[in-house]
């Protein structure tokens, strides 16, 4: 089974992102990581709503707490920070979040500051990463 690419048809403007992350707690997505990574198999990007920098103490604390809910073990070459965050529109069901680190990219395509968490690790629990190499991305909205 071959994974089929992502397609971007177009992106979220700036109002429409605001309007898209109303009741939004976070975004996890799933993809697979570089092949060498053997023992980290899966490349996690976490996306919190929020737009201020969050102290190391809930850093680490959120983080090990995302960490024990989806059973995920052997974190590495963790990276968190405020980062721009665009939004492709295409033929899958929500909006993917982009995670914007070219300066062109951030240049055209609207965007949002959010806090985000990548890294790479294992877990049972994200096997179409792991297995299927396929990306994927779940909204969790506030209760």
């Amino acid at each position: 089974m071959e994974a089929k690419a992502i397609q971007t048809l177009s992106y979220l403007g700036y109002d429409e992102i605001q309007n898209h992350l109303k009741g939004v707690s976070h975004i996890i997505m799933a993809a697979p990581a570089p092949k060498h990574f053997q023992e980290t198999p899966i490349h996690f990007t976490l996306f919190l709503n929020m737009q201020e920098n969050l102290p190391q103490e809930i850093q680490e604390a959120v983080f090990g707490k995302f960490l024990e809910e989806h059973s995920i073990t052997n974190p590495q070459e963790i990276m968190s920070q405020m980062m721009p965050v665009g939004f492709g529109k295409g033929t899958h069901e929500t909006h993917m979040p982009l995670l914007l680190v070219k300066q062109e990219d951030m240049q055209k395509i609207p965007h949002t500051p959010m806090f985000v968490m990548d890294f790479l690790a294992d877990s049972k629990n994200f096997s179409e990463a792991k297995t299927n190499e396929l990306t994927g991305w779940s909204y969790v909205y506030e209760s």
